[in-house]
Formats: structure tokens, C-alpha cells, sequence
């Protein structure tokens, strides 16, 4: 590992300020699990690290009349210790409890969780110069890739690592950027990209920006949700395949849902097809195989990881069928 300097700004400007031509030399670093993890591993070697932690106001769990706000520093421990999170929210407090260890939720923030980098092994592997390192090739695609994608995926075959995002894209959650022009807000859902849009990135962030905070809207009236994850081990582990769910339940149906998968491609995935033949019908087993079914119609599995769909089925069924 190569030594490097830590800078402390006290104000977002003072980052979103940085000299975008001079990307390659600096990182912003918000709790630092996933970020130092690549740097050990020489994956990156920037000659500055941009602490985030140093900049006040930028942790805070505050409910209003729109909903809830979620400042970008929040750590996952705090998320999902919060009351306001687990009543309202029990997806997204069912998802933080689920990410990694309690001293990594500790340590780990809602923006950094969101930001992470994939855990693929050839991207991991320092030897490796695959797609998304500038290589000319996606070395899972014929390889070693029981992990995968399985939706989503042309050009490279990573999976988003996040447990967050399924829950909050599922609960319609806008994310604000500050960037040096002005601040924005989108949704949470464009903010990742896939590999066909720039394979070197997963999300939209440009150099210069920094992810500020997250909107969740209120919940409504018999609004229920909930995340189910598969992880291989039974301590802890990034999933193989995730489902949120979340919808307005009426009788045995659906008045609206939102399921977001995680774990089987390289963003966070809406299962629309399923979520359109499953809205307003009597929920029962085998509607809920026929909307997978449909929905994993444009699945394209690797030779290693075609239990994935399988497994969908039995995840999304089971997380559905929770909140009936």
C-alpha cells in the first residue's frame, strides 16, 4: 500500500471545490470499510483521501411533513437502532440490520453503503486488469462467476453489493446531490448506471460531487414493507439474491407494490413485470411463480449461477407473502 495524505474539509464547498482534471489523485472517504479495503488491496492508490467525516451537520435522521430526511454520514448502526426507521420504514430497518457485522454498521455510512464498489474477485484481484479497471475484457463472463449477474448485465457481469438500495428504491427514496454548479435531487433509482453506460462507474456521481442526503417519503396508511435477503453464510455476507418489497395491501391484494431485487445485477433491480401482474389480484403461490416467471424472462445466467433464478422465486414469494 502506498502512503497517502488525508485531507479534512470543514464544509461541502470546500469539496465539491476540488479540481475535477485531478479525479485520479484524491477520493472521498465516508466511513472508510469498503474504501481502504481497495486501497490494501492496491486496487486504487490515490495520493490524497478527502475524509467526509470531518464536515458538521452531515449525520441526522429527521422526520417533516413530506416524510424523513437521511444525511449521506448517517451510520447503518444508527438507521437501523432508529424507532421512527423501524416503524415506518421496516424494509429499509430490516436491511440495515442485515449489512455486514455491528462493528462495520458502526463504522459504515448510508451514502458510503450506497456507494460502494462491486466485490467481484476479478475486479478485487490486483493481477486482473478486467473491464471495469480499463481492461479489454469481463473475465467472469467465462469464468468463475457463481456470484453474478444474471439481469442487467452485457459488457460486465458485477453485482450491485448494496443492501440499502433495493429497500430504499422500493420505498421511492430521492437521494440530493451537491456538485459545484447546483444541488440536485433524483431519484434514488437513476442514480446507479449500469456497465453499458460507462463500465468504469456505478453510479452518476462525477468527481467533483458528493452525495449530500436521502428523502423517503412518508409512509401511507396500510403501507407495509419488508427485505428478505439469501446470503451464503450464516453470519454475515453480501447477499446472492435480496428482495424489497413494498405495497398497500387490501384483502389478498395488492393495491400497489415496489419489489427491488439486489444481488443479481449490476444496479439495484425493479421487478416491473412482476410488480404489474401482481397489482390488484388475489396473491396466492402460484401468481406469484407465474409474475417471477415472467419477469425472469430476460434473465441471461452465467454457466455457474443459474440457481439464481430459482432462488428469486423463493425470495421474492417468500417476502411477499410477509406482508399479506
Amino acid at each position: 500500500m502506498k502512503d497517502f495524505k488525508i485531507a479534512e474539509p470543514q464544509t461541502l464547498e470546500q469539496v465539491i471545490s476540488l479540481p475535477a482534471e485531478e479525479k485520479d489523485k484524491f477520493c472521498l472517504m465516508a466511513g472508510g470499510t469498503d474504501l481502504l479495503g481497495e486501497i490494501k488491496d492496491e486496487i486504487i492508490s490515490p495520493e490524497f483521501i478527502v475524509d467526509l467525516k470531518t464536515i458538521p451537520g452531515l449525520s441526522y435522521i429527521q422526520k417533516d411533513k413530506d416524510g424523513v430526511k437521511i444525511g449521506a454520514l448517517t451510520t447503518v448502526a444508527e438507521l437501523a437502532e432508529n424507532p421512527l426507521i423501524k416503524t415506518d420504514y421496516p424494509a429499509l430497518h430490516q436491511a440495515a440490520l442485515a449489512l455486514a457485522t455491528p462493528q462495520l454498521r458502526n463504522m459504515g455510512t448510508v451514502g458510503g453503503n450506497l456507494c460502494q464498489r462491486p466485490r467481484c474477485w476479478y475486479y478485487r484481484d490486483p493481477n486482473m486488469k478486467c473491464r471495469k479497471k480499463g481492461g479489454s475484457q469481463c473475465f467472469a463472463s467465462n469464468g468463475r462467476n457463481k456470484y453474478h449477474a444474471i439481469l442487467g448485465a452485457r459488457i460486465c457481469y458485477i453485482v450491485h453489493p448494496s443492501d440499502l438500495a433495493p429497500a430504499l428504491i422500493s420505498l421511492d427514496a430521492e437521494v440530493t446531490i451537491s456538485s459545484p454548479k447546483k444541488e440536485k435531487t433524483i431519484s434514488l433509482a437513476d442514480f446507479f448506471t449500469l456497465p453499458q453506460v460507462n463500465v468504469r462507474k456505478e453510479n452518476i456521481l462525477e468527481p467533483n460531487e458528493v452525495l449530500r442526503e436521502l428523502r423517503i417519503p412518508q409512509a401511507k396508511n396500510g403501507e407495509k414493507s419488508t427485505y428478505l435477503k439469501f446470503k451464503e453464510r450464516g453470519t454475515w455476507d453480501f447477499a446472492v439474491v435480496s428482495a424489497a418489497v413494498k405495497g398497500t395491501v387490501s384483502g389478498r391484494a395488492f393495491k400497489d407494490i415496489r419489489i427491488t431485487l439486489g444481488g443479481v445485477a449490476p444496479i439495484p433491480w425493479r421487478l416491473k413485470i412482476a410488480e404489474d401482474l401482481i397489482k390488484g389480484k388475489k396473491v396466492t403461490e402460484n401468481l406469484l411463480r407465474q409474475a417471477a416467471g415472467e419477469a425472469l424472462k430476460e434473465a441471461r445466467p452465467l454457466k455457474d449461477n443459474g440457481y439464481k433464478k430459482e432462488l428469486i422465486e423463493v425470495v421474492l414469494s417468500r417476502a411477499v407473502l410477509s406482508l399479506m
